[in-house]
């Protein structure tokens, strides 16, 4: 059976070799024709042969072509590795997903090993467990299954930076038991997990880390506060009311001599209420005088509401991209018969999945825009870890998607795991402690009370006239 085997795949190879003999050249070398599996992908069949996506795709160049995609059933040829390259050995057993709460295992174990740098003074490897919904049923679990995948780009990163890294995830899904995850052997010798995403989760999972010292990042929202009781604990999520409280004050410490105006966007469905009243509950409590005015009213009565003794902020009481786009023609109609007004916007988070349409008036309006994070689409750093992303996994970030999961993946393994690695337990999650520049979201952690940390960061991203973007950050 062997030798018919072996004659099969010689088969194979041999009519793969005529059909390519165009391209390579009689005397390469191949360690293996491979047949593709359902759900396999570039990233994933490199890791398990041990050699690069660089090298993987030069022996394929088909796979380079555009509009390539990579199917069940196809043939590519596999290189030796690079002499010195090591095998990342990948557990295919556990590659399927489950969406049931029993038998909920790992679908994925990968070791990154490497020597730690000389300097650190430390021979560790940092044991790293994701325990979110990782299929492909619905939305929550598309989002963290490229949530995840930014996550083993990152690791890959972390290999060439000389940090040793082995990372085991679960499927989770919203009807799992965690308790049972938890029973899987080898969890409780983890360093760091990252998850729940589900807010019931936590506390069984707080209690099963704090029990056996092992640091909890919480990467989503959630309701609830164990941040607050549990001191290994580190939650990225920060809530609305801190964020509306965040923003308020970052107003009123950007604009003290600018008369503020509220356009009324007649939107009942805006959800920005809260923020909009906030502020003007501020402003009337320090004295400070602002209009009102509406989208629908006449461009003479709308002019009315602006000064120009004074740099002018407008506020929306909405963050659609309708209703903004006729705040700018109404601004527009106005500048026209008053050039010598002073416009700025102060905006929302929403705001940045529209900039591609909107950036000339982004900048012509100097607008700010409240956030903890910073989508850029134009940096070449973004940019490459897209395009390795979709060169890795035969497909392309979800696009409709801010912030983008697969590099908020990236960030947070770059910043916990280079983190953990370099400080250990003296990692507070502070922006001092670490030199990681991040492709998206910054993050700086403070300790809450006797408890654990979370993430204080906020920032404005302004969009200057001089057509630059600034990150003022608090």
């Amino acid at each position: 059976m062997g030798k018919i085997l072996l004659l099969y795949r010689t088969l194979v190879f041999f009519i793969m070799m005529l059909v390519s003999s165009g391209v390579f050249s009689q005397n390469t070398s191949w360690r293996d024709v491979h047949k593709v599996k359902k759900g396999e992908t570039v990233f994933g069949i490199a890791n398990e042969y041990g050699i690069t996506i660089q090298e993987l795709l030069d022996a394929n160049p088909e796979m380079k072509e555009s509009g390539y995609n990579m199917k069940k059933g196809d043939w590519i040829f596999v290189p030796y590795a690079k002499e010195g390259d090591k095998k990342v050995r990948q557990d295919k057993d556990t590659q399927t997903t489950k969406t049931s709460s029993q038998n909920v295992k790992p679908i994925t174990s990968i070791s990154v090993n490497s020597l730690v740098k000389a300097d650190k003074m430390r021979v560790k490897v940092m044991r790293v467990g994701v325990m979110l919904p990782l299929h492909n049923n619905d939305g929550d679990g598309k989002r963290m299954v490229e949530y995840y995948r930014g996550m083993l780009l990152a690791i890959d990163k972390l290999k060439s930076q000389g940090i040793n890294v082995e990372v085991t995830a679960w499927n989770v899904p919203i009807d799992a038991d965690i308790r049972t995850v938890l029973l899987n052997e080898g969890t409780d010798k983890l360093d760091v997990i990252f998850g729940p995403l589900y807010s019931n989760m936590v506390k069984p999972l707080a209690d099963f880390t704090k029990r056996h010292g092992i640091k909890l990042v919480i990467p989503f929202s959630i309701n609830e506060n164990e941040v607050a009781s549990y001191d290994n604990i580190y939650q990225v999520y920060q809530s609305p009311e801190d964020l509306t409280q965040k923003s308020v004050m970052a107003f009123l410490e950007r604009f003290p001599q600018h008369h503020p105006i509220f356009i009324n966007c007649n939107d009942p469905t805006s959800g920005k209420a809260g923020f909009t009243s906030s502020l003007r509950s501020q402003l009337e409590a320090s004295g400070k005088q602002y209009s009102l005015t509406n989208l629908d009213t006449p461009l003479e009565s709308f002019s009315k509401a602006f000064t120009s003794t004074q740099p002018n902020v407008v506020i929306l009481n909405s963050a659609k991209s309708p209703l903004l786009n006729r705040a700018f023609e109404k601004m527009d109609s106005l500048l026209s018969k008053r050039p010598g007004v002073a416009v700025s916007l102060y905006g929302y988070t929403e705001w940045f999945m529209y900039q591609k349409y909107d950036l000339s008036q982004f900048f012509k309006y100097s607008v700010y825009i409240p956030t903890t994070f910073y989508y850029n689409a134009s940096s070449d750093k973004t940019e490459a870890l897209e395009k390795l992303y979709e060169e890795s996994f035969g497909e392309k970030m979800m696009q409709d998607a801010l912030p983008r999961f697969a590099i908020t993946g990236y960030d947070q393994a770059m910043f916990f795991i280079r983190g953990f690695c370099e400080h250990g337990d003296y990692f507070t999650g502070s922006s001092e402690q670490s030199d990681y520049k991040p492709l998206q979201t910054r993050y700086n952690f403070k300790r809450i009370e006797n408890g654990g940390y979370k993430n204080n960061l906020f920032q404005l991203v302004h969009f200057l006239p001089t057509q630059r973007m600034e990150a003022i950050v608090y």
